[in-house]
């Protein structure tokens, strides 16, 4: 359909769920910064934020290789050459597998003084420590997750996608209170109920 569709109503449908994907994403951070905000106060908040530039750093790997294996992945359809954008879409996962567990351990390792470096104060420290433990856990899923729906994508199925992100936020959403509120987990809370969500979608 996408080489028979006429351009506009084409882009249209490929782009508003692109949209609405990237800012449903986003919810997952602000989501956190409420429920953390109300459930602990501003030393979680403080806490996240010294956190949140690793999880930018993975969506920045996740991005390159998504983005660059679903171009190629494209071009291959558009060629009818569907063996080799199989190919692409098998390494393009294969590699978001590698690089995302080489971060994971990376961080853990340099984890401190990564933390310091974005600003993590003595009083902080504790509390950024044990979100970043949790949410770290999750990176392979993140990564893979943005690897394999920007593929989804190309392959022109962008409402599929969208519906998967959108079913991490709300997973998170739910739990973010439970974890925080009802169990009294304050920041581990919302970092295992990010790292849930991550898992699910």
């Amino acid at each position: 359909f996408m080489k028979e569709k006429p351009v506009g109503p084409l882009l249209a449908s490929m782009a508003l769920p692109m949209v609405f994907s990237m800012l449903v994403n986003s919810l997952y951070n602000i989501v956190d910064q409420i429920f953390i905000g109300q459930g602990v106060g501003f030393l979680g908040n403080a806490a996240t934020n010294v956190a949140f530039p690793l999880t930018t750093i993975a969506l920045a790997i996740a991005l390159l290789i998504g983005i660059g294996s679903a171009s190629l992945f494209s071009l291959y359809l558009g060629e009818k050459k569907p063996e080799r954008s199989s190919s692409i879409a098998g390494n393009g996962i294969s590699m978001s597998v590698l690089c995302s567990v080489i971060y994971v351990v990376l961080v853990f390792v340099f984890l401190e003084p990564l933390l310091k470096s974005f600003g993590a104060t003595s009083t902080i420290m504790p509390l950024a420590l044990e979100y970043t433990r949790i949410t770290t856990l999750g990176v392979p899923f993140l990564i893979t997750t943005n690897v394999i729906s920007n593929l989804i994508r190309a392959d022109g199925s962008p409402n599929y996608s969208m519906t998967c992100m959108v079913a991490g936020a709300i997973v998170n959403t739910i739990l973010d209170p439970i974890f925080i509120f009802a169990f009294h987990m304050g920041v581990a809370g919302a970092a295992i109920s990010t790292l849930v969500s991550r898992i699910f979608c």
